[in-house]
């Protein structure tokens, strides 16, 4: 298990983005309410992971979690909460991130453009979740 400190540092994350996302949302900045959110989703992510002794160091948490349930590392009662959060965790990895901060490339989209509310509404939904079921995970392990 990583360092206590380590873990509360990421949830310490997480409550400041998922802060700032819940702003995002009442002003309509659309863009920056999934942005936030994202990293809301990242990093607690990042927090279950170390709280199994995983590196903090990668933006897929979804596919290491993935990985410690069909290893049978965590108990089923964890599995069960962790299978809550993967579908969050999938969705909104890198290649979200990448299109909240770049917007699209390929198709000359700009972030702003890309981001309207449904999916800010979906994008802080999941954050809330996944602040709420990886604090479950969390204080089932410690």
């Amino acid at each position: 298990m990583r360092s206590q400190k380590d873990v509360e540092y990421r949830f310490e994350l997480a409550r400041g983005f998922l802060n700032e996302a819940e702003l995002d949302y009442t002003l309509k900045r659309w863009r920056a309410c999934v942005a936030g959110s994202i990293l809301v989703v990242e990093n607690t992510g990042l927090a279950v992971l170390m709280l199994f002794g995983v590196s903090p160091f990668t933006h897929k948490p979804g596919r290491h979690l993935s990985q410690l349930i069909s290893e049978g590392t965590v108990t089923e009662e964890v599995a069960v909460l962790v299978r809550e959060i993967l579908p969050e965790l999938e969705k909104y990895d890198s290649n979200e991130k990448m299109l909240a901060k770049y917007g699209d490339e390929s198709s000359y989209q700009l972030p702003w453009e890309l981001f309207n509310e449904q999916e800010g509404l979906m994008a802080i939904e999941s954050a809330r979740k996944c602040m709420k079921v990886s604090s479950e995970i969390a204080a089932l392990v410690q």
